[in-house]
């Protein structure tokens, strides 16, 4: 699987968020198109087959880059003492 950029995995999970809340509070054909189409996407960005498992696959792979931000600050400081 690729892995994606953050700042776009970011933007999706937004758009899903979104169009989730927005067809939960007034569900309408729009709503639920932009739900499927936002939910496809996060499926497709994760390798997931469904949007639990695209939110828990997204939720890892934003743990991943947390991490590999402080491990590389880490890094940063240690090369710099």
């Amino acid at each position: 699987m690729i892995i994606p950029a953050e700042k776009e995995l970011r933007a999706v999970l937004a758009r899903f968020a979104q169009a989730r809340i927005e067809h939960d509070v007034h569900p309408t054909g729009r709503t639920s198109r932009d739900l499927e189409d936002t939910t496809y996407t996060l499926c497709v960005m994760t390798g997931a087959r469904t949007a639990e498992e695209a939110l828990r696959a997204a939720d890892a792979l934003l743990e991943q880059y947390s991490a590999n931000r402080v491990s590389a600050s880490r890094k940063d400081e240690t090369l710099a003492a």
